[in-house]
């Protein structure tokens, strides 16, 4: 059954998911100062498991049409990518803070835009290729090489971008194979085992406050999915995409209001640059796929 399509009704699920996305962050990077990394995503990926094979048991088919995949290797390497993607972020968030490292962070949709040539076969045109030049270009002026020291620890969130754009490529890739519905169940099973085998070696006790945060970061991390789901369901993907850099701002005012960072000016201008030519990227895309319609 067709869900009926909402644009605006998609654009506030956005909006929502955006900033359940940046408060899982910001809730990441609490409890990743005091708790191991390994172990704080293991426990957040056992909740998103629980919720995965809950969404998939009530899907039609059931859990048996959900690990039915036809590119299962694939499925599989990009559940385990995704989930040691986000202990580098989070490891990223602890070093750096959420304002540097979600404004580096930006650049994935540049590298996927990047890569999609070389992975998938895709055609890259030269307006795209510009604003990706553009873009890494924003990237050079939020590192400010040659001013001071280089921060080491600003290649952190550029390495969590570069797996998370060959995630998003593999996503593309298995989704001409397999339903959404696969890809879903395989990214949370697959995350939640790849994190009990490394993160049940770093377990910590937890103090009773840790464990309330602990407990709505995995709320958090179920409700952002949802929203996710509900807003590609009611509104096409090309129409709210663009609203996903607003991460990029909550997980920024958070990190300034609750952790005390700064927000520098080459910082601002860089992600500005960085956004700006995401933006475009994504339109272009946009203009690709209506004119390849027949």
């Amino acid at each position: 059954m067709s869900v009926p399509q909402n644009t605006r009704l998609g654009i506030w699920l956005m909006i929502a998911t955006t900033f359940v996305f940046a408060l899982q962050d910001g809730l990441s990077r609490h409890l990743a100062t005091s708790y191991n990394v390994w172990m704080v995503v293991m426990i957040r990926y056992w909740f998103f498991a629980a919720f995965v094979m809950v969404v998939a048991a009530r899907a039609p088919g059931g859990l048996k049409a959900a690990v039915r995949s036809s590119k299962i290797t694939t499925q599989m390497f990009r559940g385990i990518l995704l989930a040691l993607e986000i202990c580098v972020m989070v490891t990223g968030f602890v070093a750096l803070g959420l304002v540097e490292s979600h404004a580096v962070f930006a650049t994935y949709p540049l590298l996927i835009a990047a890569l999609s040539g070389p992975i998938l076969g895709e055609k890259v045109g030269w307006r795209r290729w510009t604003a990706i030049g553009i873009g890494f270009i924003g990237v050079i002026i939020i590192l400010e090489p040659g001013f001071g020291v280089f921060a080491v620890e600003a290649l952190i969130p550029l390495l969590a971008a570069a797996m998370f754009a060959l995630y998003g490529l593999l996503t593309r890739y298995v989704s001409r194979h397999d339903g959404a519905a696969v890809s879903f169940f395989w990214t949370g099973v697959m995350g939640a085992v790849v994190m009990t085998l490394i993160g049940i070696w770093h377990w910590q006790p937890m103090t009773p406050p840790d464990m309330g945060w602990m407990a709505l970061l995995c709320l958090c991390a179920a409700l952002s999915h949802y929203l996710l789901i509900r807003a590609y369901e009611v509104a096409e993907a090309s129409a709210i995409q663009p609203l996903a850099y607003l991460q990029l701002v909550w997980a920024s005012g958070l990190g300034i209001y609750l952790f005390d960072e700064t927000l520098r000016t080459n910082v601002a201008i860089g992600a500005g640059v960085v956004v700006a030519a995401g933006l475009f990227t994504l339109w272009r895309q946009r203009v690709k796929a209506k004119a390849s319609q027949p």
